[in-house]
């Protein structure tokens, strides 16, 4: 565990998987946490590279040849989440109130490209900011995409006290066995998924790839979960357009929470290709997404 820190404002990254642990300001958490000698419940915090979400069958195919990555969601046959958020990364810099950690993904079944790839948590007088960069170190152009998994909270408010509002326009429909996309993401205006506005949490139950997410003003994604007594927003770079949105019931010791995951791209990316990011040998990206107090 890392610890980082700047005027009231703390934060703990794990070592391994490069997770968010814990967000607070002035001794109030902004994120759902877990106990130092505890595995991250239901992916909290997790950093998802090179793929985030679900690869439908654990297959996909690139330049013509069928990969076969492991099947780590045994229940419905697909790959989840990416490779990385059970490894131990490296440090490549820790500081008062920054760290920065690293990992290289090597060519392995179902994915023969090797990327490196790095996360920075930073704490400043505007929150968290967590930033990724994804280098490719091998011989062969190769797609990703990234997401991250943390569970807002609007300080000590009850999840279901709160509302939710989100910038995206659209929403993935999806096979609700499998969890997988079953056709092109369809706008929200005038349904039930159109949290533009704000909605309430209560009752709702959601595990849903949101999409279209529009940018503000100032040129970033902006979701926040608000309650009576304050809020917690979570930004993000335009290239974060995809948003999904888990409502367990039984997180540890607080029952009902909301995951408002960031992703550059929606489930089954590397079968669909859409908003698939392309990096050729030597090629590198990188974006921001982060947390603020409101």
């Amino acid at each position: 565990m890392l610890g980082i820190s700047y005027e009231g404002a703390t934060a703990v990254i794990t070592t391994v998987g490069a997770g968010l642990r814990s967000f607070e300001v002035d001794g109030v958490p902004y994120v759902e946490t877990f106990g130092p000698d505890e595995k991250p419940p239901m992916s909290a915090g997790a950093v998802l590279v090179p793929w985030p979400n679900r690869t439908a069958g654990a297959c996909w195919t690139l330049d013509g040849v069928v990969q076969h990555l492991e099947v780590t969601e045994p229940a419905r046959g697909n790959a989840i989440h990416g490779l990385v958020r059970r490894r131990p990364w490296s440090v490549a810099e820790h500081t008062g109130s920054l760290v920065t950690l690293e990992t290289v993904i090597e060519p392995q079944p179902g994915w023969p490209a090797a990327l490196r790839t790095t996360v920075s948590y930073a704490l400043d007088e505007n929150g968290l900011t967590v930033a990724h960069h994804v280098t490719n170190i091998g011989e062969l152009a190769t797609p990703f995409g990234v997401g991250t998994h943390p569970y807002p909270r609007a300080g000590n408010a009850p999840t279901d006290s709160c509302t939710l509002t989100l910038a995206a326009t659209t929403v993935l429909p999806l096979d609700i066995e499998r969890m997988v996309p079953v056709g092109p993401a369809v706008p929200v205006e005038g349904t039930e998924y159109d949290f533009r506005g704000g909605r309430g949490l209560s009752g709702l139950q959601l595990d849903t790839p949101f999409g279209g997410c529009e940018p503000d003003s100032d040129g970033l994604v902006r979701h926040s979960l608000v309650s009576g007594d304050g809020g917690v927003e979570v930004w993000a770079d335009p290239d974060f357009r995809w948003v999904q949105v888990y409502t367990p019931d039984s997180y540890p010791q607080r029952g009902r929470a909301v995951a408002v995951e960031p992703m550059t791209c929606p489930p089954d990316a590397l079968n669909s290709g859409v908003d698939l990011i392309w990096v050729a040998p030597g090629e590198a990206w990188g974006a921001r997404w982060g947390i603020r107090p409101l």
